[in-house]
């Protein structure tokens, strides 16, 4: 597919790996609609791209609905579909009272992580199923492309990360199957597993535990780039035959039990 004149939406556009997604589709030529929870920073983004705000809470339909209506109105129903949107957090099973870890905060974790983006899959995809083909060249018949963000800790989790990689580790095994059912309509799914990126969350970390994450990457030995993260995200898009697939972007790095 074709960035160039392409409506997208990008949940979690507001900050972090989400805002360096919309900045990079904004300079390909697409038409970006910024769906953040946090409505200051989706404005701040959208402003400086010319694209839309739209405040989002991506486990909420009738928020999810709202932002897909919104960026249509705008830019004509979205093709490019870049799921970014999470949160984060380590928890004991067993904390340090004694007490097992609550219940409500595994559940909150699974909620935005994993039904929050099949929210917005299943939601987007209804729409551009709708859509004609793109006339391009070849007559592959695609209609879109939805990118889902899972983390090397599907894989490599570490102690207290049971609720996170639990929820990416089901975008991951929710990849091929979404990849599946969606090629009727020409809509293509893939999932990016990004290991330590510099983010806004990394920098609140003091400067040497920083350092020394850094160093656990074999190579390069830093940590990623948001930069970095978009340019794959943009290829993903251009790349009609990725499709069903999970990339692990992350220096070599496999995670310590701790």
């Amino acid at each position: 597919m074709n960035i160039q004149g392409q409506s997208a939406i990008v949940t979690g556009g507001g900050s972090g790996l989400g805002e360096a997604v919309a900045r990079e589709l904004a300079r390909q030529g697409a038409k970006v609609a910024v769906l953040d929870v946090n409505a200051a920073g989706a404005l701040r983004v959208a402003g400086e791209i010319g694209g839309i705000a739209c405040t989002c809470d991506i486990c909420d339909t009738a928020s999810v609905v709202a932002a897909l209506d919104a960026a249509t109105a705008a830019h004509g129903v979205p093709r490019i579909v870049m799921n970014i949107a999470g949160i984060g957090t380590a928890k004991r099973v067993v904390q340090k009272d004694g007490s097992p870890a609550p219940l409500e905060d595994f559940e909150r974790v699974i909620r935005v992580n994993l039904i929050g983006t099949y929210n917005v899959v299943r939601l987007a995809a209804a729409r551009i199923a709708a859509l004609e083909p793109l006339g391009q060249p070849g007559g592959d018949g695609e209609r879109g492309v939805m990118l889902m963000t899972a983390s090397v800790a599907a894989f490599d989790g570490q102690v207290g990360q049971e609720a996170y990689s639990a929820s990416k580790g089901g975008l991951v095994g929710m990849t091929l199957p979404l990849a599946r059912d969606l090629a009727q309509w020409g809509v293509r799914v893939v999932t990016v597993a990004p290991g330590l990126f510099h983010t806004p969350l990394m920098a609140q970390l003091p400067e040497e535990v920083q350092k020394s994450l850094a160093a656990s990457i074999p190579f390069p030995k830093r940590l990623g780039k948001p930069e970095e993260f978009a340019a794959l995200a943009a290829h993903i898009v251009t790349n009609t035959h990725l499709n069903g697939e999970v990339i692990r972007l992350d220096g070599a790095l496999r995670m310590a039990p701790r």
